[in-house]
């Protein structure tokens, strides 16, 4: 069973912290010292990644149980973090049984001092189900955008309360859509809001400047677990992450110079996105791909009833342009042809009820750069499919041709909520099948209007979770942050889709019935 967020922490401990068996210990000096707390992430039928952070090198280690007392624990040996990753360390736990509720603990254990282990702190999370167990429903939340346009934590206002109104509905998971940080918005001590109160911010060092070495990117991954909303969250929730622009600098692409930027004493996007891309597989549960460490697209199985496929649009795009070219080529990649060919044999091979895609990015919505034509994502402006669309009018014409049902994306980026329904009726390109696309966020940053839509590919805003003509950048107190939900029912094998506001409150849900799988 999963367990409410009070019942967690009255049996593993205020805030979810609880202590293992007493160690051998030595003075409170020489013992390692947790000081960011714990995550769990990449869940799998048979375990997950644990991620936690020590002040001096140690040894990483688990305790894994399906009891919060620990009768019978799985011990786990992880990795030792070293000052080389600036002492963070992941556990790779294998081998437990699908669709189960686990508690685990972590301790680091001295390098220099074997047998002197720091205190415990204690989380919790699902193994994915069985590949062939249909009993099982499936409850998960998705959104993006993490301490942007200079909001950070106020602790006045209640820090990030996003995370809360999240945790309070107990996901098996969370996708992370991207921006994770902001490492090119750095913040002041105070910003004064149209309403003429201040926000305040927590402020460390790292985040009054741009970061450009990976212990700066590093620096701006800590940040959020500051916020006791943040820490307490990734405790009790694994996390799929992605990354957007944000982690580097706002719309980079690789081979970008950023010769303009005063800001900056790297000009080389590629360099600032490589010492990102450490920062962010050092700082976070992210499983490394034996073939390709560097790699972020993957699949998901999570039992018969979803499979999630993970797009990377940032690490193999082409340079920016007006993306109006009338062919294929190294300017219009977005997705690239590796990473495109390996996404339609992985929704040929699913043989999941729902396959949904997690994309970093929109699909119709005309994002540009600021008062200019040239495209940032994928769509370009009213017409047929040009440029980075092409990647799309090849996948969506697969899809169609390959009869592969119940495809859907979720995404987040623009800094507003909507469900976007697109249909080949209303479109341009013809040769597709319908579907949605759900996009949420910001979890804690600038809210903006929406955008215009694209009619490539027909998109209908069918729902928007902010007015039309709201000033830009409102802040996290104006109230419009913003988390999707997902629920599969196991008996009907239907999707509902809801949108929430930070303050919790149902804004806008659909329930779409489960197609016959071919």
């Amino acid at each position: 069973m999963r367990y409410s967020r009070r019942q967690f922490n009255q049996l593993c401990g205020t805030a979810g912290f609880g202590l293992l068996a007493a160690p051998s210990i030595s003075q409170a000096q020489d013992r390692p010292v947790l000081n960011l707390g714990c995550s769990s992430g990449d869940v799998s039928s048979e375990g997950a990644v644990i991620w936690s952070r020590t002040d001096r090198p140690s040894r990483l280690w688990v305790d894994v149980a399906p009891d919060p007392e620990f009768k019978a624990p799985i011990r786990f040996r992880g990795a030792a973090a070293l000052q080389e990753t600036d002492f963070n360390a992941k556990a790779v736990l294998q081998g437990l049984p699908a669709g189960q509720n686990w508690f685990y603990r972590v301790q680091m254990e001295s390098l220099v001092n074997p047998g002197v282990f720091s205190e415990s702190l204690s989380g919790q999370f699902s193994t994915a189900p069985a590949a062939g167990d249909e009993s099982a429903p499936v409850c998960f939340c998705w959104s993006g955008d993490t301490a942007g346009q200079g909001y950070g934590i106020d602790t006045g206002r209640g820090g990030m309360q996003t995370y809360a109104a999240m945790l309070s509905h107990n996901p098996q998971f969370l996708v992370h859509s991207g921006d994770q940080i902001y490492a090119d918005n750095p913040m002041s001590e105070t910003l004064l809001l149209e309403d003429g109160t201040i926000w305040r911010n927590l402020l460390v060092e790292a985040k009054t400047r741009v970061a450009e070495s990976t212990q700066d990117f590093r620096e701006n991954f800590y940040y959020n677990f500051l916020d006791s909303n943040v820490r307490d969250f990734h405790a009790r929730v694994p996390v799929y992450n992605q990354w957007d622009d944000h982690e580097v600098i706002n719309n980079w692409y690789p081979g970008e110079q950023l010769q303009d930027d005063d800001r900056y004493s790297i000009k080389s996007a590629s360099l600032l996105a490589e010492h990102s891309r450490r920062a962010m597989f050092d700082c976070n549960p992210l499983r490394i791909d034996a073939t390709d460490p560097e790699q972020i697209y993957r699949v998901v199985h999570y039992g018969p009833l979803l499979d999630l496929f993970f797009l990377d649009l940032r690490s193999y795009r082409g340079p920016k342009s007006r993306n109006r070219q009338t062919e294929t080529g190294d300017e219009t990649a977005f997705m690239g042809d590796r990473q495109l060919q390996w996404l339609k044999s992985e929704l040929k091979k699913s043989r999941a009820t729902w396959k949904i895609i997690c994309s970093d990015m929109p699909i119709g919505v005309w994002v540009t750069e600021w008062g200019t034509d040239i495209a940032e994502n994928g769509a370009n402006g009213d017409g047929p499919p040009l440029g980075r669309e092409l990647e799309f009018a090849e996948l969506l014409g697969f899809v169609q041709r390959e009869e592969i049902t119940n495809m859907h994306f979720i995404t987040a980026d623009v800094h507003y909520c909507a469900s976007n329904h697109y249909a080949p009726e209303r479109a341009v390109f013809k040769d597709f099948t319908p579907f949605w696309e759900f996009i949420s966020g910001p979890l804690h940053a600038g809210t903006f209007a929406p955008s215009p839509l694209d009619n490539s590919f027909g998109p209908e805003m069918v729902f928007c979770g902010v007015p039309e003509d709201l000033p830009p950048n409102q802040p996290p107190s104006a109230g419009f942050q913003f988390f999707g939900k997902v629920e599969i029912d196991q008996d009907s094998k239907a999707m509902r889709v809801s949108h929430f506001n930070r303050d919790n409150r149902l804004l806008w849900q659909i329930e779409l019935p489960a197609q016959e799988t071919t």
